[in-house]
């Protein structure tokens, strides 16, 4: 199972205790995957259509639970993706409209709104049915990446006016929320870890917050030792390449004018450095009579290497 099916998994058992969180759910699920019909005899239907089960068991039971209402649901083979395609019913007019009225996606003529807009929507008003609002949509069209290989949050909307509504429900809760329009479709999406961190927070999908903040820990980690390890190899490399450079040039001075040439200071260090190719500067310092700190050693190797270059021009 995919991380984000598990995050849809864990949210679909979430029930919020109060009605009017309920309803706040429930109003992002129509509004984002709901379909109202209407028979000659203006009589409202409902219809909720989705491939993910978990979609379909969370708005049966807020059906259930939040108005006491008959659902029919009904499973359909898509042979094109090979997968299931499950529909949420309420046919009855009375309880349809009660549905409707209740998450304000009708007006009180009876009207509904374009697209199901839930722009500027009372049910959303308070912070906890923003977050159940959230949680709605996230179940119903939302997706998130596994957190080993990148972060990405999202939630598509049909409309612009939509998608704004959500990014500015997200930002109610100081998380930056952005919106990219793909194939005709806008999405609202997170790209930082601790953004993403927080939406799960907001909507109350703990289990999932903890298994994403234990990788987020471990990939922490594991950067952290590469930059060590990698700022220790390129250490390693300039030591190594300054020693070849010393005693390249020690050897110069010895071939041409003898390092008995150098004063006492400098033919010592040279020796040693000949003697002891892979030591660090501390370590040579530390082999002098009387010892030398690490700068001053490179401070002689420096003249060695200034002489040798004088000699080859």
């Amino acid at each position: 199972m995919s991380f984000s099916s598990e995050v849809k998994k864990e949210l679909s058992h979430h029930m919020s205790s109060a009605r009017h969180c309920q309803i706040a759910e429930l109003a992002a699920i129509i509004s984002l995957c709901g379909k109202i019909s209407i028979s000659v005899n203006d009589e409202y239907a409902i219809r909720i259509h989705t491939e993910n089960v978990s979609v379909a068991r969370k708005s049966f039971t807020l059906l259930k639970k939040t108005f006491n209402i008959k659902t029919e649901i009904s499973v359909r083979r898509n042979r094109n993706v090979d997968n299931n395609v499950y529909s949420v019913v309420v046919k009855e007019h009375g309880d349809a409209r009660k549905v409707l009225e209740a998450t304000k996606l009708i007006d009180e003529h009876g009207d509904i709104y374009e697209n199901l807009s839930i722009v500027n929507n009372m049910v959303i008003m308070q912070e906890c049915c923003k977050r159940a609002f959230i949680r709605g949509a996230f179940l119903t069209t939302g997706s998130i990446s596994d957190p080993e290989k990148f972060y990405h949050f999202e939630i598509v909307c049909t409309t612009m006016a939509k998608a704004e509504q959500l990014q500015k429900i997200i930002k109610f809760f100081e998380i930056d929320a952005k919106i990219v329009e793909r194939k005709r479709h806008f999405v609202v999406y997170i790209k930082e870890g601790s953004g993403i961190v927080d939406i799960l927070n907001v909507m109350e999908a703990h289990v999932a917050l903890m298994n994403l903040e234990n990788v987020r820990i471990l990939k922490e980690m594991r950067n952290s030792v590469n930059r060590k390890v990698n700022c220790e190899t390129a250490n390693l490399k300039k030591t190594v390449s300054a020693s070849v450079k010393q005693i390249e040039d020690i050897k110069y001075i010895k071939d041409t004018v003898g390092l008995s040439a150098l004063s006492e200071g400098l033919e010592e260090i040279a020796m040693l450095r000949l003697d002891n190719p892979e030591a660090s500067l501390k370590e040579l310092g530390s082999m002098l009579n009387p010892p030398v700190g690490k700068s001053g050693v490179n401070h002689r190797l420096r003249k060695i290497c200034d002489i040798a270059d004088g000699l080859k021009n």
